[in-house]
């Protein structure tokens, strides 16, 4: 954590802003963490930041998806006919329990802000908020989307896309809480920064028998379980370097019965890789390699694999300016190179349309002994992050129409 992160006043507009407006900022992520919505239900969400940019005096426009929101502020000039600089916030809640003991904890059973994506909201609504509220200041156009269904594959930025979001924007910008990393720290990466994540359901069928004579049939639970210890190893060695993916069985269904051979058996895995070409390769390689492991056994199958997302790649100039305008406002002690993630996320589809960066915000309370991990129960952020994002997208904003 570095003091700069949360300077005393200076006289500046943004730190004057803030001891105003940074409860509101914190309230309103309460509110939204204790009334959690999952993908593609973000109905009450949706409702409740249009109140907010309405108050404001913020345009904005519904997606016809039915949840999110793209919001546009419009600096006095024209800004010399210059394309906008979009901030993607996501607003959608995790399928999970809240297991936290806390006053905003989660009100519906189940749902669960545990990826952060409240903070993000209400980053997205800050920095909107601070700009309606000094239109002076603005120097471009800009472009705040609220994005719905991101947990959800193949994720809400297609809705995005498809509703325009992206019409007449030049650059797009993100952040994601990093639980990992003290709040007041940002982490900056080119390249690629996340993984693609895709999703292969394979059904085993035979039929079936005694386990006393597993010779007369098809064995399927020995037929899976060679799919889960050679499928990884026979994908991996078809790529010139095998470190560049992961895949790894999260469910295996089947039998009911120590002594009964099932004639059905369901498996499910994820693949990821944080190659592009890799990823666009995986479908054949996948097939291929699960064909030649069934092949002769007795049984049949079925493959069913599901497209997820790409990698995100962080354009090298968009992040660059995020970190001028990162070293500016917070010092260099702030930044470090954040690590590539296994992690999928559906920034990928913005950042594959229009440069992009996506940034790693510290959220670790440093005085908490635990450090947290994302899509945990117990998941909760230090709220002074909420204050520094703002002041990260306001200078960004500002370094990305001046440089």
């Amino acid at each position: 954590m570095t003091d700069a992160a949360f300077v005393a006043p200076s006289g500046r507009t943004i730190d004057n802003w803030l001891l105003e407006h940074a409860e509101g900022l914190v309230a309103f992520r309460r509110h939204l963490h204790a009334h959690p919505e999952v993908s593609g239900a973000e109905t009450a969400t949706t409702e409740f930041i249009s109140e907010r940019l309405s108050v404001a005096g913020i345009p904005s426009r519904r997606l016809s998806s039915g949840t999110g929101l793209i919001a546009d502020l419009v600096p006095r000039s024209n800004g010399g006919g210059a394309t906008a600089l979009a901030i993607r916030s996501d607003i959608d809640a995790l399928a999970m329990h809240d297991e936290k003991s806390v006053p905003y904890r989660s009100q519906v059973a189940g749902v669960a802000h545990a990826c952060g994506h409240d903070v993000h909201t209400a980053i997205g609504l800050g920095t909107a908020l601070y700009f309606a509220h000094h239109p002076g200041e603005l120097p471009g156009p800009l472009r705040v989307m609220f994005q719905p269904a991101e947990e959800r594959v193949p994720g809400g930025a297609l809705d995005l896309i498809r509703d325009g979001g992206l019409e007449g924007v030049g650059a797009v910008v993100g952040v994601h809480c990093e639980p990992k990393m003290e709040v007041g720290t940002i982490g900056l990466r080119s390249g690629p920064i996340s993984s693609a994540a895709d999703m292969v359901c394979i059904g085993l069928h035979g039929p079936g028998g005694h386990t006393a004579r597993p010779e007369l049939t098809a064995d399927l639970v020995t037929i899976g379980a060679r799919i889960v210890s050679e499928l990884p190893v026979l994908v991996a060695s078809q790529l010139p370097d095998p470190t560049q993916m992961k895949l790894v069985f999260g469910a295996i269904r089947g039998g009911d019965a120590a002594n009964v051979i099932p004639s059905s058996l369901d498996m499910r895995a994820s693949v990821r890789s944080p190659v592009a070409e890799v990823w666009d390769e995986f479908p054949d390689l996948v097939t291929r390699a699960v064909d030649s492991i069934v092949e002769g056994t007795g049984a049949s199958h079925t493959l069913d694999y599901t497209r997820g997302v790409p990698p995100v790649i962080n354009d090298a100039t968009v992040t660059d300016t995020i970190g001028r305008a990162a070293r500016t406002e917070f010092g260099a002690a702030a930044i470090y190179e954040a690590a590539q993630s296994w992690g999928g996320d559906d920034f990928a589809w913005l950042s594959r349309e229009v440069p992009g960066s996506y940034v790693r915000l510290g959220v670790h309370d440093p005085l908490a002994t635990e450090r947290l991990d994302l899509h945990a129960g117990h998941f909760d952020v230090d709220e002074r992050a909420i204050s520094v994002g703002v002041r990260l997208m306001v200078a960004t904003v500002r370094e990305h129409f001046m440089s």
